[in-house]
């Protein structure tokens, strides 16, 4: 099944994919929607074309957005870092995620705007101190992000989270899809960001560290996972800051940040 939270006229919508159209499932948005626990969509519920959706991200506003941050092999070696035993924790808000397909807006206070792409977990029961059987059944499904980074603001100190919060410049969705159109809870999928065409990143979430399960358990031990969450796994190699000579992003390009099975975000980058 595939979810996706969708603004009309009428505000957000939580919508199931069916077809080659959208059925609303009676809620405002996807967090909404599990948090009642996923009922089926109403007998008259309204349908709406996929081609002329607009896509809002998949949970407008989650109680929180996890992050990790290198998770894979080759990304932690490219910054230069050693292989943490531990997952590396950071927090985003709600006011930082756009949806699948709208503009990325470039601050003009940096010089140093950066691509990620990333799977996303998204939570789809409560939890707290989870189990292995537990940490699996809480998982609702999965989404695509771009973890955009402001790198001159992220290592103006020792703790990243001002590099990783910028309003309006991490696209999530289009789509959560659930673990049995992916091949489970701890899915080997193929990633991509391109800029303009060109390849970028090219990995496989499979090599992540730290895995779907891994993270929400640690993570859950730490604090309780509500239905909407996010957790956003890490990115692999190919990132522009690493890059000889850096590469990033000025305004104009369009990314695509991409997982098969998932789908993908477009987004252009503009300045304000």
């Amino acid at each position: 099944m595939k979810l996706a939270t969708i603004r009309t006229a009428d505000g957000t919508r939580a919508v199931r994919l069916d077809g080659d159209g959208l059925v609303d499932l009676g809620y405002a948005d996807v967090g909404a929607y599990l948090a009642a626990g996923s009922p089926e969509a109403p007998a008259d519920a309204a349908t709406y074309p996929v081609d002329a959706a607009d896509f809002a991200p998949v949970v407008p506003n989650p109680s929180k957005v996890i992050c990790v941050g290198q998770n894979y092999r080759n990304h932690i070696e490219e910054m230069g870092r050693g292989i943490p035993s531990y997952p590396t924790l950071f927090p985003k808000f709600a006011d930082t995620l756009i949806g699948a397909h709208d503009d990325i807006v470039r601050p003009d206070e940096t010089d140093a705007f950066d691509w990620e792409v990333e799977l996303v977990v998204v939570i789809g029961k409560q939890i707290r101190r989870a189990g292995e059987e537990e940490a699996a059944d809480a998982i609702a499904g999965f989404t695509v992000m771009n973890d955009i980074s402001v790198r001159d603001w992220q290592f103006r100190t020792a703790e990243w989270t001002q590099g990783k919060i910028w309003d309006s410049t991490t696209p999530v969705g289009p789509y959560v899809v659930t673990p049995d159109e992916v091949g489970g809870v701890r899915p080997a999928l193929h990633v991509t960001t391109t800029v303009d065409g060109r390849v970028m990143q090219d990995d496989t979430t499979g090599d992540l560290l730290f895995d779907p399960i891994d993270l929400v358990r640690y993570i859950s031990t730490v604090v309780t996972l509500r239905p909407g969450d996010l957790i956003a796994t890490g990115t692999p190699g190919g990132v522009g800051h690493a890059r000889d000579p850096k590469v990033y992003l000025l305004g104009g390009e369009t990314v695509v940040t991409a997982i098969d099975g998932l789908g993908a975000c477009v987004n252009r980058v503009v300045r304000p």
